[in-house]
């Protein structure tokens, strides 16, 4: 009946309200530990990482009340928290970003590629001596926008495919695209995780 659709997108949007709200906080605890240790060593990236923090958070605050984001936006955001980590990592960290321009206007789940990003530092990069590099690629296939994450690191090492993170992000998908969307997490060689996120294109 309609009663029954209406009340299950009810229920459907305060899961999704639910999930979003458990992301900032998560993200700002793991920003702030970063940052804790620059503030009587280095005062003055201390400020710079603060500066940078607030931004991030304005920009996630402001967008979670709505359910997508544009990709050029959530590239901003994450432009913002790879200098954010690489106060704490300095060049162990690097970054590649490669993605055709005319997809900048797609549409995607806020804070999707950040926290993937965030798990291939948290998982990857953090667990070398040497660090390494972050290979982002974002590309339009068959109707679906492929995000994929690539990260040195191997799965079986620790538990990035199990992390609140990770567990969101899915259920989100779910949520969000029903069984159109998909989420692989795996090891693409020994020495390299790969996590592809692949949904149903969506325009501004």
């Amino acid at each position: 009946t309609q009663k029954n659709a209406e009340l299950s997108i009810i229920a459907k949007q305060a899961q999704l309200d639910n999930l979003s709200a458990q992301l900032n906080p998560h993200f700002l605890f793991n920003s702030l530990n970063s940052i804790k240790s620059l503030v009587i060593e280095n005062p003055k990236i201390a400020r710079r990482a603060i500066d940078l923090l607030s931004d991030i958070l304005r920009s996630s605050l402001y967008e979670k009340d709505t359910s997508f984001i544009t990709i050029k936006n959530e590239l901003g955001l994450v432009k913002d928290y790879i200098e954010l980590e690489k106060v704490r990592f300095e060049e162990r960290l690097n970054m590649s970003i490669m993605m055709d321009d005319d997809l900048e206007g797609y549409m995607i789940l806020p804070l999707s590629i950040q926290l993937l990003v965030e798990n291939a530092i948290k998982h990857g990069i953090d667990k070398r001596k040497n660090g390494g590099t972050i290979i982002l690629s974002i590309i339009e296939k068959d109707q679906y926008i492929k995000i994929v994450v690539q990260n040195p690191g191997n799965l079986t090492d620790n538990g990035s495919e199990t992390g609140i993170g990770i567990k969101n992000l899915t259920k989100r998908l779910l949520l969000q695209y029903d069984n159109e969307a998909s989420f692989i997490l795996k090891n693409e060689t020994k020495d390299q995780v790969t996590a592809t996120l692949t949904i149903p294109i969506r325009k501004k």
